[in-house]
């Protein structure tokens, strides 16, 4: 309960909704990458487009423009390729800061300018050989175990989630409280993230493939927004806990909040978001 006051007197969710937001947009220099990819993929390889409908289980409407996507991607790859991967390499910059500030809006504290760049990248590269790692060894675990210990394999990707948060809350935080007061909060996200995979596994393909039905494409985005929009908390949330359980450790200091004069009323107090309490003066 004191997690989810926090959340609500920091304004959490316009946070989260910035984080899923900015990942969203990064979504489509993201999409001219891999439609560069699927377009040299699909050069070689007549049929491919008929795979890709048949592993995601499209139907009607959805298969249809997975079919024209493919299609075009092979005419389209060249251009994709240099805008994609220029755009990407951008956004990706962009949804760091974003996370970023997902983690400094629970401490309370703001950071900005050229070394945030910096950061960011160091970042992605450490996060790009923890997510590598995952997949090898993940790769190697369903391989070696027989057919029903396979769910196994999801411990070591529970612990690479662990990782990655926990390496984020330490690098792209700017309060540097030290490592061991970012686990519990590294704990609950990779957990959450894991069950949260597993969740939109199952889910989202049914989700894009009734809606597409339905909707369209429009569809598609409103079940990828759901997720991200998920996500985007998750990671607030998992801050907060950090902040939370640090207080009751190391306690908390008062400062005071400089707001507008307003006559007729008496500031008694601000919360945590900076929002003052008047009383009327007498």
């Amino acid at each position: 309960m004191a997690v989810q006051d926090r959340f609500g007197e920091l304004e959490g969710g316009t946070v989260a909704a910035a984080v899923t937001l900015t990942i969203f947009v990064s979504l489509f220099p993201a999409l001219l990458v891999g439609t560069a990819i699927v377009g040299f993929l699909a050069q070689g390889k007549v049929g491919l487009a008929n795979d890709v409908i048949s592993k995601l289980g499209l139907t009607g409407t959805a298969a249809q423009t997975m079919r024209d996507a493919i299609q075009s991607a092979q005419h389209s790859r060249r251009a994709a390729s240099i805008v994609g991967f220029a755009g990407l390499a951008w956004s990706s910059l962009g949804v760091v800061l974003a996370i970023q500030r997902g983690v400094d809006k629970a401490w309370q504290v703001k950071r900005g300018g050229i070394k945030d760049r910096g950061v960011a990248a160091l970042w992605l590269l450490g996060t790009g050989a923890l997510l590598l790692a995952s997949m090898g060894l993940t790769g190697v675990i369903v391989a070696v175990l027989p057919g029903w210990a396979a769910p196994v394999a999801v411990v070591p990707t529970i612990a690479v989630n662990v990782a990655v948060f926990w390496f984020t809350f330490a690098v792209l935080g700017t309060q540097k409280v030290g490592w061991r007061p970012l686990l519990p909060g590294a704990l609950a996200a990779g957990i959450g993230l894991q069950a949260l995979t597993i969740a939109g596994a199952y889910l989202v393909p049914r989700a894009v493939a009734n809606s597409s039905a339905l909707y369209g494409s429009l569809g598609v985005v409103f079940a990828i927004l759901a997720w991200l929009f998920i996500f985007g908390r998750l990671l607030v949330y998992a801050s907060i806990l950090n902040v939370v359980l640090y207080e009751r450790k190391r306690g908390t200091v008062t400062v005071e909040v400089e707001a507008p004069r307003i006559p007729g009323e008496v500031p008694v107090g601000a919360d945590r978001g900076g929002v003052v309490v008047t009383a009327p003066g007498r």
